[in-house]
């Protein structure tokens, strides 16, 4: 049963706001860059040697942030990355995720085309990209539902910001 709102008809409560991707790049980072470079898997070993051995994996935990949870499950992003690795275009598919993180971000396509990235640096371009969740505030490890769980918790606490008076 539902609580009554003072009219005699029971109502659900309404659902939660859905959380938006932040469009701020983090402290100390500028605005349009990466905030690591396209070689800096030393920044994070273990993402490293799990890429390394198992892209597909990777892949499959950005896919599912990055989409905002409409990849129901990173299992399905890693899969479609498997069938595809498994005929050598895996890298035509991925491209179109880095291309929609930059979106996200306003991230500037560094070094080069998303796809020339994907087509020659692919475990590389995976690690960064998954930096670039990280640094972000999302952790692709414990997948959307519970990133947004933790955003929401998060926003609870948060004051909100005050904005300037404007003309």
């Amino acid at each position: 049963m539902y609580p009554n709102n003072g009219t005699g008809h029971d109502e659900k409560p309404p659902p939660p706001p859905p959380m938006q991707i932040a469009q701020y790049p983090p402290a100390g980072a500028a605005p349009g860059q990466w905030t690591t470079g396209l070689c800096g898997c030393c920044e994070d070993p273990s993402n490293c040697i799990i890429t390394w051995c198992c892209p597909c994996i990777t892949f499959g935990q950005n896919a599912e942030i990055i989409d905002g949870g409409a990849t129901s499950a990173c299992c399905v992003g890693g899969l479609i990355y498997y069938l595809l690795a498994n005929v050598g275009v895996a890298c035509l598919y991925t491209c179109g995720y880095r291309k929609k993180l930059r979106g996200l971000h306003s991230l500037q396509e560094d070094p080069c085309d998303d796809c020339l990235v994907h087509c020659f640096c692919l475990p590389c371009a995976l690690c960064q990209e998954h930096r670039e969740l990280k640094n972000r505030g999302f952790d692709p490890s414990i997948g959307w539902a519970a990133n947004a769980q933790k955003m929401n918790q998060g926003a609870a606490t948060m004051p909100p910001m005050m904005q300037g008076m404007g003309r």
